[in-house]
C-alpha cells in the first residue's frame, strides 16, 4: 500500500533468555522468547486498526516495536514512507511528535510528582513546540476537549486526586496535545469500569473525527474491537492468523482460532447458547513455539500437514500415561522422560530391552489411535539401539486471501 501511514513487513522481536553456562550447554545454545515472529500489516490514514488476541500473544510488543520503543530483531517498519527500522534516537526525535502511545495502566504512566496539567503540557515543552505559557494554554484546551473540566482546577491536581477514568482522559490528552498522525492504544480501556469504558471509547472516536489520527488499537476484548475498529488482525503466539474488515471477521470467522475466540464470548440469552468447540490444552511455550501453524496442537480441525513434530508424540504418550484406561498398556514403553526430541524426530534409546519389540509396541499404539498427529508419522524405526518416531515435514504455511481477508491456515 503506497498510501499507508504505517507499513510493517515481517516484523520479528525476540527477547533473549539469560541462562547460566551449564544450562546453555544442556539446551544447545542461547534461548529467546519469540514474542513477535514475522508480523506484516499496514495502516491507512484515518483508520482504526485493531490488534486482537489473548494475553501473551505479542500484541503489546508489536505496538511498542513499531514506535521504536523496542529495538526490532528483524523486519521493516516504515512510517509515512520513511524506514525507521534502524534509526538512532536523534534521528527518531523529530518523528516522535507524529506518533504517540497510550499505555494500558494510567496509574503507572502518569508521574505522581507532576500535576495533571504539567504532565499534559510536558510533550510540547520536551519537543520545543511551545514555551511554558503556550503549553499551559494548549493543555487547558485539550483538557476541556477530553472532559477534564473545569480545566483550571484540574490542571493543578495530582494523579492521586483523580479517578481511573479521569487519569485515562489525562493520558489521552497528553498523547493528543502534539496532534500526532499515529496513536498506539495499548489496552487503553482495559482497566476501566464498563460505564467509564464506553465514554472513553466515544471520546477516542470523537477525537478521530476532529483531528483524523490513525489508531493502532490493541485489545483482548472482542466486543470493544467490534465497536471501534475498521479492520482487525487476530494474533496468536507471535503471528497474525487472520486479518480483514471487522464486520466480515465477526460475521464469518475463517481461522479456527478466530472461531474459538468468538465462541468463548458469553451469550446472555440461554436460548441462543449453542455447543462450543474451544481449544484444548494451554498456550505453548513461546521459547519453543510449535512448527508449522502455531495453533495446531490445540486446533479442533488440525490436519496431518499442520506441523506435527517429535514433542507432540511425547505429549501424546504423557497423556496416555495419565489416563487410567491406557496407563497399564503404556508401562512397557518405559517412562516418558526417557524419550527425547529433535525437531521432527522422537527417540528413545534402549539398553536392557529389545528395540524391535519396543518399536512393535509403538506401531501397535499408533495403529490403534485415529488423530491427525498419528497420521503425520512417517515411520517408526529401529535405529542405533533405539526407537525413532519420524514425522513428515509440515506443508508450507503462508497467508492466503479468503473472501476479502488474509488467513494463515492450511484449511484454505
Amino acid at each position: 500500500m503506497t498510501d499507508a501511514i504505517l507499513e510493517v513487513q515481517d516484523l520479528v522481536k525476540h527477547f533473549p533468555v539469560k541462562l547460566p553456562g551449564i544450562a546453555r550447554i544442556l539446551w544447545g545454545g542461547d534461548l529467546a522468547v519469540h514474542a513477535v515472529d514475522g508480523v506484516s500489516f499496514s495502516l491507512r490514514p484515518g483508520e482504526i486498526f485493531g490488534l486482537v488476541g489473548e494475553s501473551g500473544c505479542g500484541k503489546t510488543t508489536v505496538g511498542r516495536t513499531v514506535l521504536r520503543l523496542l529495538e526490532p530483531t528483524a523486519g521493516t517498519i516504515r512510517f509515512e514512507g520513511t524506514d525507521i527500522t534502524h534509526l538512532k534516537e536523534p534521528e527518531l526525535r523529530p518523528l516522535r511528535k507524529r506518533m504517540q502511545i497510550i499505555f494500558q495502566d494510567p496509574h503507572a504512566s502518569l508521574n505522581p510528582g507532576m500535576t495533571i496539567g504539567q504532565s499534559i503540557a510536558d510533550p510540547l515543552i520536551i519537543h520545543e513546540a511551545a514555551d511554558e505559557s503556550e503549553a499551559k494554554r494548549a493543555a487547558l484546551e485539550i483538557m476541556t476537549e477530553v472532559g477534564l473540566s473545569p480545566a483550571e482546577q484540574m490542571y493543578a491536581k495530582y494523579p492521586g486526586d483523580l479517578s481511573g477514568g479521569q487519569k485515562q482522559r489525562a493520558v489521552i490528552a497528553r498523547a493528543m496535545i502534539l496532534k500526532p498522525q499515529l496513536i498506539v492504544e495499548d489496552e487503553s480501556v482495559a482497566m476501566l469500569d464498563m460505564s467509564i469504558r464506553s465514554r472513553v471509547l466515544e471520546l477516542i472516536i470523537d477525537l478521530k473525527r476532529r483531528y483524523g489520527p490513525t489508531y493502532l488499537f490493541i485489545t483482548h476484548d472482542l466486543a470493544t474491537a467490534k465497536f471501534i475498529c475498521d479492520r482487525i488482525a487476530i494474533m496468536y503466539l507471535g503471528r497474525i492468523v487472520e486479518m480483514g474488515p471487522s464486520k466480515g471477521i465477526y460475521a464469518d470467522p475463517k481461522h479456527p482460532y478466530t472461531r474459538a475466540l468468538l465462541e468463548a464470548v458469553p451469550v446472555p440469552d440461554p436460548m441462543r447458547r449453542g455447543r462450543k468447540v474451544l481449544p484444548r490444552g494451554e498456550v505453548p511455550d513461546a521459547v519453543h513455539p510449535p512448527s508449522g501453524c502455531r495453533f495446531h496442537p490445540r486446533c479442533p480441525v488440525a490436519m496431518p500437514t499442520c506441523g506435527w513434530e517429535g514433542r507432540d508424540f511425547v505429549d501424546f504418550l504423557e497423556l496416555r500415561w495419565l489416563s487410567p484406561e491406557t496407563a497399564a498398556a503404556e508401562t512397557a514403553l518405559g517412562p516418558v522422560k526417557q524419550w527425547t526430541t529433535d525437531g521432527l524426530i522422537a527417540r528413545r534409546r534402549v539398553r536392557d530391552a529389545d528395540p524391535g519389540a519396543l518399536a512393535g509396541q509403538v506401531r501397535a499404539i499408533v495403529a490403534d489411535v485415529e488423530s491427525p498427529m498419528i497420521q503425520a508419522i512417517e515411520a517408526v524405526e529401529v535405529e542405533e539401539e533405539g526407537v525413532v518416531v519420524r514425522f513428515r515435514p509440515p506443508a508450507p504455511l503462508e497467508p492466503k486471501e479468503v473472501e476479502g481477508r488474509l488467513v494463515e491456515c492450511l484449511l484454505y
